[in-house]
């Protein structure tokens, strides 16, 4: 399994991001799908996330209110959008999919190089 994320850029305070990523590969072994940032000089945080079966959600406090993750099964598509974003919202934004290797059965992250996006006030 691949992922590639898109979607980074200039984004307004007050105004909403958008990113998206895109799966390829042996989709099927997905079994969940999360959206990380990294903040200039911070590590690495967890900011929402969905499951394949059955599609819970879960999101971070941070985003909680503000965020809403979607994920396009038909296109192996995985959507975030976070409204009202803020100078702090300012982040390279990685997808992570979690899939199962079927010769071992062991699960296995692949991660995405990441998409800038940048809120300016």
């Amino acid at each position: 399994v691949q992922v590639m994320e898109s979607g980074g850029g200039l984004v307004q305070a007050g105004d909403s991001l958008r990113v998206s990523c895109v799966a390829s590969g042996n989709t099927d072994s997905i079994t969940g799908m999360v959206w990380y940032r990294q903040r200039p000089g911070k590590l690495r945080e967890y900011v929402a996330a969905i499951r394949t079966d059955g599609g819970t959600i879960t999101y971070a406090d941070s985003v909680k209110g503000r965020a809403t993750i979607s994920r396009d099964g038909t296109k192996n598509t995985l959507n975030l959008e976070i409204n009202n974003v803020t100078p702090d919202d300012t982040a390279t934004y990685l997808c992570n999919a979690r899939y199962r290797k079927s010769q071992t059965g062991n699960t296995v992250d692949a991660w995405g190089r990441g998409t800038l996006v940048t809120v300016f006030s």
